[in-house]
């Protein structure tokens, strides 16, 4: 059994997990003015940004220069985690401790920066560290290396399903044997040239007011704003969590991944599928899930049909849904185990929390979305879903933990 025993999060409404699920419960938004940059020609410039955190009060002066702006952040949560776990790492036997992440955008801003260099100055001006700090796997390279982890670790790549993968994947390790794994993701990616990746989706909203740019399920939706940061936990055997005496948060019980099948096949998008089988692996029913923390796109299409999918999932009954991520902006890799912990925090509080921005959602959508306020209810048991470009899906269950020893 694979529980959460440390959490640690890096989002743009708050760092640390008491400040972003105080954010996330009073409507304290994280997205504003995109001004790392000149953005003054760019069709939208509203962005989800990790603010008043400098890494050099967090991190070793050696790693500054040699890590891009995501890894940072990755770093910072991954520590906030052990410590939230209270795991001394030094402890623990080094095989006995894994690192998966995901990374939707690689070092972006590192990157660039140094071919401008290439480009202006010569190759002679461009950092050695180039050769690895734009990598996708830089984030669980410098994690296990900080930490002295040495067992099994990987990076995948999923956009914003990425961050369920990296779960899902940790928890075949825990299950293998590895009795401690640290998981999760981070995504930053916001000089010049990747505001306008971000931009090149097409689905990035146009709307210059913070307060109504992204509001998913919305009838007036008209695209989602980019966002930085994540979550980074420890997810951990039942058994060396028992022994530690470590606060258990609750339990991954299900997980499950799927592919949209090619345009043109007639297929239906694979998000209903990857529910049912996370929710059969978890080996409960529909009716037992208390809430949905939604992939929420924020666009008319994309949020029809995953109304259409819960739809087919709970059927009439339905189960309440919600889209923290309002106030956050997407973060790609980020957003899923940033609604992990939002879950996990739901379940201890017992407390839904709201979709800020979002005010009156289509009847035939079908869905019992939580607005305004935060929702007092029982939840023990929370589906939790993602949905990257180019087909990716993901869906983790989330369970209060009953220690069955």
């Amino acid at each position: 059994m694979s529980v959460f025993t440390g959490v640690g999060v890096v989002a743009p409404n708050g760092v640390g997990v008491k400040e972003f699920w105080a954010a996330t419960l009073s409507g304290r938004s994280g997205i504003g003015e995109l001004d790392r940059f000149d953005t003054s020609g760019q069709p939208a410039r509203l962005a989800g940004l990790v603010r008043d955190l400098d890494p050099a009060q967090h991190l070793p002066s050696r790693l500054l220069p040699q890590t891009d702006v995501s890894t940072r952040l990755a770093l910072i949560a991954a520590q906030s985690a052990l410590e939230d776990a209270d795991l001394d790492t030094a402890s623990v036997t080094d095989y006995d401790m894994g690192v998966v992440t995901a990374n939707a955008s690689g070092g972006f801003e590192f990157t660039h920066r140094e071919f401008r260099k290439l480009w202006s100055q010569g190759s002679q001006h461009v950092s050695a560290y180039e050769s690895f700090a734009w990598f996708y796997a830089v984030n669980t390279g410098q994690i296990s290396i900080r930490h002295g982890m040495r067992g099994p670790s990987c990076a995948l790549v999923a956009e914003q399903a990425g961050g369920l993968d990296a779960l899902g994947q940790a928890r075949r390790s825990v299950r293998a044997g590895v009795p401690i794994m640290l998981s999760g993701g981070v995504d930053s990616a916001f000089d010049p040239w990747g505001w306008v990746s971000h931009l090149s989706s097409g689905r990035v909203s146009r709307d210059p007011d913070p307060a109504t740019a992204y509001r998913p399920f919305d009838r007036e939706a008209s695209g989602y704003v980019p966002g930085e940061g994540g979550a980074i936990c420890v997810l951990e055997d039942a058994g060396s969590a028992r022994e530690r005496g470590a606060h258990v948060y609750g339990e991954l019980a299900g997980y499950a991944a799927t592919f949209d099948p090619a345009p043109g096949t007639g297929r239906p998008p694979g998000l209903r599928r990857a529910a049912e089988l996370a929710l059969a692996d978890a080996g409960i029913a529909a009716e037992e899930v208390d809430a949905v923390f939604a992939d929420a796109a924020g666009l008319p299409e994309l949020d029809r049909a995953e109304a259409l999918a819960l739809r087919e999932v709970f059927g009439v009954r339905g189960a309440p849904v919600t889209a923290p991520k309002a106030l956050t902006g997407r973060l790609f890799s980020g957003g899923g185990t940033l609604d992990v912990v939002a879950a996990l925090m739901s379940i201890q509080d017992q407390v839904i929390p709201p979709t800020f921005g979002t005010g009156t959602v289509p009847t035939d959508y079908g869905l019992d979305v939580v607005l305004g306020e935060p929702r007092e209810a029982r939840v023990d048991t929370a589906l939790v879903l993602a949905r990257g470009r180019w087909g990716f899906n993901a869906a983790a269950v989330i369970r209060t933990f009953q220690d069955r020893s």
